[in-house]
C-alpha cells in the first residue's frame, strides 16, 4: 500500500456520495431511539430490505455467476457478519445511553481504521494522526463528555466502542470486496448475509420480529431509506475510489448531524460545546487534508 492511497482526499462525485453518507448515517441514531422495535428486528429487517433494494439494483451487473468474483463475494460475507455485530452494539448503545455519547463514542470508528490500514502494511502519517485525534476531542466537546456514571450508560459506552472496531473493520472488508464485484453485489451480499447472522440469535433470545405496530413499520422504512440506502450504500459505493480510513474518517460528521436531529426529534439539546467542538472537528479534518496536500507533491 502507498502512502497516498491514504491520504487522498475524495474528489469529483464522491464528494456528494459522502455528503449524503453524512446525512443519511446522521439520522440512523435518533430513528432507533424513536423506535421501540427490539434491536435484533431492526437488524434483521433493516439490512434484509436493503439487500432486497440492492440485488433488484445489482441484477444487471450478473456478478454472482462470474467465477472471478468468488472472491470479493466471500469478503462481501465477512463484512456482513462484521456489519450485523456492529448494528447490534450500536442499537444497544442507542438504548442504554444517550444518543450524543453513543455517536461520538461510536466515532471512534476513522481511528481504529487507521490502525487496521496501518497494520496491514499501509502508512498513516503522523500528522493525519494528530488530525484525527483533534477532531475526536472535538467531538467530545460537541457531546459534553455526557457520559453518564451508571452500569447502564457504562454498557451503552462499551458497546459504542466496541461497534466503533467493527464498523472499521466493515470498511476494510468492503473495501476489499469491491475490487472484483459491484457495489450492488456488494451491499445486496454484505447486507443479506448481515440479516441472516441476526435472525437466529434473534430466534434464540426469542425476540420479538412480527406483529408490531404500523409507526414501527414506518420507523424502520425509515432506517432503511435513510442510515442503510442513503448512509451506508452512498459511504460503499465512495469505497470504490477511496482510502477505508478517509471514509471513516468522513463519519465523523455523524455526530453533529445526530446531535442537530435529536434535538429536533428527541428534545435532547445539544451541550453548550457544540459550536467550539465543531471548529475543533473541523481544524482536526484540515490539518488531514493539509497532510493529504503534501503527500500528493512530494
Amino acid at each position: 500500500m502507498r502512502e497516498q492511497d491514504h491520504t487522498q482526499m475524495p474528489r469529483g462525485r464522491d464528494i456528494p456520495l459522502l455528503l449524503l453518507g453524512i446525512i443519511g448515517i446522521g439520522t440512523s441514531g435518533p430513528v432507533i431511539a424513536l423506535s421501540a422495535m427490539p434491536i435484533l428486528a431492526l437488524v434483521v429487517w433493516r439490512n434484509l430490505g436493503g439487500a432486497v433494494l440492492m440485488f433488484i439494483i445489482g441484477l444487471r451487473s450478473r456478478d454472482w455467476l462470474k467465477r472471478e468474483s468468488r472472491e470479493g463475494m466471500r469478503w462481501a460475507a465477512l463484512a456482513g457478519i462484521a456489519l450485523a455485530f456492529h448494528f447490534i452494539g450500536f442499537f444497544i448503545a442507542m438504548r442504554y445511553t444517550t444518543v450524543a455519547a453513543g455517536t461520538a463514542l461510536t466515532a471512534l470508528q476513522p481511528i481504529f481504521a487507521a490502525y487496521f490500514v496501518k497494520r496491514l502494511g499501509g502508512h498513516i502519517p503522523k500528522q493525519a494522526w494528530i488530525g484525527m485525534i483533534i477532531s475526536f476531542i472535538g467531538l467530545l466537546i460537541i457531546t459534553g463528555v455526557d457520559f453518564q456514571v451508571s452500569q447502564r450508560a457504562f454498557l451503552g459506552d462499551l458497546a459504542a466502542i466496541a461497534c466503533a472496531a467493527l464498523a472499521a473493520l466493515y470498511v476494510m472488508l468492503g473495501s476489499q470486496a469491491q475490487k472484483s464485484i459491484s457495489t450492488a453485489t456488494y451491499t445486496s451480499t454484505c447486507y443479506f448475509v448481515c440479516a441472516l447472522t441476526a435472525l437466529p440469535i434473534a430466534l434464540v433470545t426469542q425476540t420479538q420480529i412480527w406483529n408490531f405496530s404500523s409507526r414501527e413499520w414506518w420507523l424502520l422504512l425509515a432506517l432503511i431509506a435513510g442510515a442503510q440506502i442513503l448512509g451506508h450504500t452512498m459511504f460503499n459505493l465512495a469505497l470504490k475510489r477511496v482510502s477505508p480510513a478517509i471514509v471513516s474518517l468522513i463519519v465523523f460528521f455523524e455526530v453533529p448531524v445526530s446531535a442537530v436531529l435529536a434535538y429536533w426529534w428527541l428534545d435532547q439539546l445539544p451541550p453548550s460545546g457544540t459550536i467550539p467542538g465543531l471548529l475543533l472537528l473541523l481544524a482536526g479534518c484540515a490539518i488531514f487534508v493539509l497532510r493529504s496536500k503534501n503527500a500528493v507533491k512530494r
